[in-house]
């Protein structure tokens, strides 16, 4: 049984309360650990810990920062096997994809802002005989990092890496529902020699440890990732106290594909931007659009090569591994039977999956494709976020952007197209933060990262995450 243990002050320490809820191995459907059930007394013990690492931290010199954190990513490429594993055993994912993408990630945002900070450069401003205006770009204090259990250990560095690279301390929550990598990303710390009190990590419920953090007054900046009606939360509470926040929402992204694409690799990448992660990526594209001339052709192909997606067992070499936990599979299968009746017709999929042997129990759901809904009913307007597509044939550029705008949200898209001006039209058009053409999930960690209207407030990825954590102060000398 894995027991895990709160990071604070540079210790591993236990709840104050002494409180403790289940882990769950989604895969299995079993309990396999407990995790600390914290409250506000943890959450100020790890604020006076960070409060009292800043000034040291924060006057560091960029090369002493830069290297701590390199060391903490060498420690997770050499842990690389360990880690993937507790991330499938946790979220459900396979381990194949967790060695691939999630912890080379997470050792890539710490390598990245590590060498970041030693290229950065601030502004000046002459005014000629007169003046001189130069900028500093100074830490801001103690900030709350909140990650959601999709992508635990990646999205956790993704917020953790910039705070502390620009001279920030931490006090970070990860989800209660895949805490494992958080807590070994813990020991890594320690390993690292990373001083006292610079990273905290408090594990608990989000009404009581995600709550505490975001509304202590020491606490000037937040970064959460995950669900709109969380952010919506979040920002009542920190608006007010005028803390600096960004938030990382849902999506509900539109794949807009043309007849004149590349056929087959438009397939082949729809194909994981519909299911990879068992749809459990904020970018995967769940709403597919295809212009009619190619409709029937592209659903034959697509569904034929969803139907040979192998689901199950995560330690395999499978298309799917099971969705992260119990609530969320009945979530995602209660989708499936609105979208039938609101008058779609499931192609394939649709079912709940029950793999043999230890398996049978998890959480594993089959992926599945629908047609025949309208563009505006709940199954194609909110977030279901698990292995479920729509698809629908469009004519016109104006009826497929009617389509692909019409949610409430505004993160990702995509659009397959030979025809150059067409995309660069399309994706001018297009109300998300962020539109791949003839791709998907290609990312460049330089360039900035986050949505419009619903999908969430401010960017994070390359400078713009270290800016996010530091205050610009104008400093003007007379000459």
């Amino acid at each position: 049984m894995l027991h895990i243990k709160n990071y604070i002050n540079g210790k591993l320490v236990e709840p104050q309360n002494g409180n403790y809820v289940d882990n769950i191995n989604p895969s299995i459907g079993k309990k396999y650990g407990v995790i600390p059930d914290s409250d506000e007394a943890d959450v100020q013990l790890a604020i006076e810990a960070a409060k009292k690492a800043f000034p040291v931290w924060s006057k560091m010199s960029d090369q002493k920062r830069s290297n701590y954190l390199l060391k903490i990513a060498d420690l997770i490429d050499k842990k690389l096997d360990q880690l993937a594993l507790a991330e499938s055993q946790d979220n459900g994912k396979p381990v194949w994809l967790a060695t691939q993408v999630d912890i080379p990630r997470a050792a890539a945002n710490f390598r990245f802002y590590a060498t970041a900070i030693l290229h950065d450069s601030t502004e000046t401003h002459s005014m000629g005989e007169l003046a001189l205006n130069y900028t500093l770009r100074q830490p801001i204090g103690v900030a709350g990092c909140i990650s959601p259990w999709n992508l635990p250990l990646y999205l956790f560095t993704w917020k953790i890496a910039p705070a502390l690279a620009s001279g920030n301390t931490v006090v970070a929550k990860p989800s209660e529902v895949t805490p494992a990598t958080a807590y070994f990303l813990s020991e890594i710390c320690i390993e690292a020699g990373l001083p006292e009190g610079v990273l905290n990590i408090v594990h608990g419920l989000g009404g009581k440890v995600g709550s505490a953090i975001v509304s202590h007054k020491d606490v000037p900046t937040i970064s959460f990732t995950g669900g709109t009606s969380t952010g919506k939360e979040i920002a009542k509470i920190a608006a007010p106290m005028f803390k600096k926040l960004s938030l990382e929402l849902g999506g509900k992204n539109p794949n807009i594909i043309f007849a004149d694409c590349d056929f087959e690799k438009m397939l082949e990448i729809t194909l994981k931007s519909s299911f990879a992660n068992q749809g459990q990526i904020c970018l995967c594209g769940s709403r597919i659009f295809i212009e009619k001339p190619i409709y029937e052709k592209f659903k034959t192909a697509f569904v034929e090569r969803v139907k040979k997606m192998k689901v199950g067992n995560p330690n395999k070499k499978v298309d799917l591994g099971a969705v992260v936990s119990e609530p969320h599979m009945q979530k995602v299968l209660s989708y499936i039977e609105l979208a039938k009746e609101e008058g779609g017709t499931v192609l394939c999929g649709g079912k709940r999956v029950h793999p043999e042997g230890e398996f049978a129990d998890g959480y594993y759901i089959e992926p599945t494709v629908i047609e025949g809904l309208a563009f505006d009913c709940r199954t194609n307007q909110e977030e279901i976020f698990g292995p479920v597509v729509t698809i629908m044939p469009f004519e016109t550029e104006a009826e497929v952007l009617t389509y692909a705008n019409s949610t409430m949200y505004g993160l990702a898209s995509t659009v397959w197209t030979s025809n150059l001006q067409r995309a660069h039209k399309i994706a001018a058009e297009l109300h998300t933060g962020i539109v791949w053409i003839n791709c998907w999930l290609l990312r460049d960690l330089r360039t900035p990262f986050g949505g419009v209207k619903s999908s969430g407030v401010g960017r994070e990825g390359g400078f713009e995450a270290l800016h996010f954590f530091t205050e610009p102060k104008n400093v003007c000398v007379k000459l």
